[in-house]
């Protein structure tokens, strides 16, 4: 990719660009791409969610879930920026009524792949979130949204929609990085781990980020840093009502042994 592609970027393709090379990742057999395995499948079955790797308490899942079970009970869910075959397949083995939507075609791929093989029904939408989402008002008991509106430019209308397409009761479970880790530069070991940039991280209104991002090499895409008022302010300004509030370390993550890496919070549509 060369420097004339680069500089046709902007806000209207960036994310046709970074589907560009999340689908090259997903070819790569990165390790956030890959599908769950049948045997973790029939554990999910069984009521063993830590194969989901999802980063938040069932409890979140409340009123919609049996505990005791680990069962969900006539739920429509919405798997949001969520394929891949790592989340949808445990929800949908639990017993929810899912439906995908992504923005990749090698993701949704391997969300159909699992489906199939596993022989579940699981609704597959292909569609930008930065976009209109093109469900119905009130169509889904639950919106999980595992770390993806990194790549997103801005995530207002992000919460709008999901306010927009949640029932009344309905509960959003969203999963966010924390946009610290924007001042490093991909370290590998502690005496890597300085401060080598500013926030906001957004390439696309900095040109020098851009052109350093650009020239790491030909497979690295486009994220943005996100405040707490975006990210929790957002879904309370769009009408939801925060719960909850998690702080997630990954204990293999150089970063993790520092700060949390990742935030998750659950917020709840009001009934009235």
């Amino acid at each position: 990719m060369d420097i004339k592609k680069h500089d046709e970027i902007n806000s209207n393709n960036y994310t046709d660009f970074n589907i560009e090379m999340i689908n090259k990742w997903v070819d790569d057999e990165i390790e956030w791409s890959k599908a769950i395995s049948h045997e973790d499948y029939v554990k999910a079955q069984n009521g063993d969610w830590s194969v989901a790797d999802i980063g938040v308490p069932v409890e979140w899942f409340l009123p919609f879930v049996n505990l005791e079970m680990s069962k969900f009970a006539s739920s429509k869910l919405l798997g949001l920026a969520s394929g891949g075959g790592q989340q949808m397949p445990v929800f949908a083995a639990s017993g929810a009524d899912c439906t995908v939507m992504d923005y990749s075609d090698n993701q949704l791929a391997r969300e159909e792949f699992v489906s199939e093989r596993e022989g579940y029904g699981i609704s597959i939408v292909k569609a930008d979130m930065t976009k209109r989402f093109p469900f119905g008002d009130a169509s889904f008991d639950i919106i999980y949204h595992p770390v993806s509106n990194h790549f997103v430019e801005d995530i207002i209308p992000v919460w709008k929609e999901c306010y927009r397409v949640l029932k009344p009761g309905g509960i959003l479970i969203a999963i966010m990085n924390n946009s610290t880790v924007y001042l490093f530069d991909e370290p590998e070991t502690p005496a890597e781990l300085i401060v080598a940039n500013k926030l906001p991280h957004n390439p696309l209104r900095n040109r020098d980020l851009y052109e350093k991002i650009m020239s790491w090499n030909d497979d690295y895409n486009l994220e943005f840093s996100h405040t707490l008022e975006e990210q929790v302010g957002g879904q309370l300004k769009s009408g939801l009502v925060l719960t909850d509030i998690k702080e997630i370390r990954i204990p293999s993550s150089l970063l993790s042994q520092y700060f949390a890496e990742y935030i998750s919070t659950r917020a709840m549509k009001p009934k009235f």
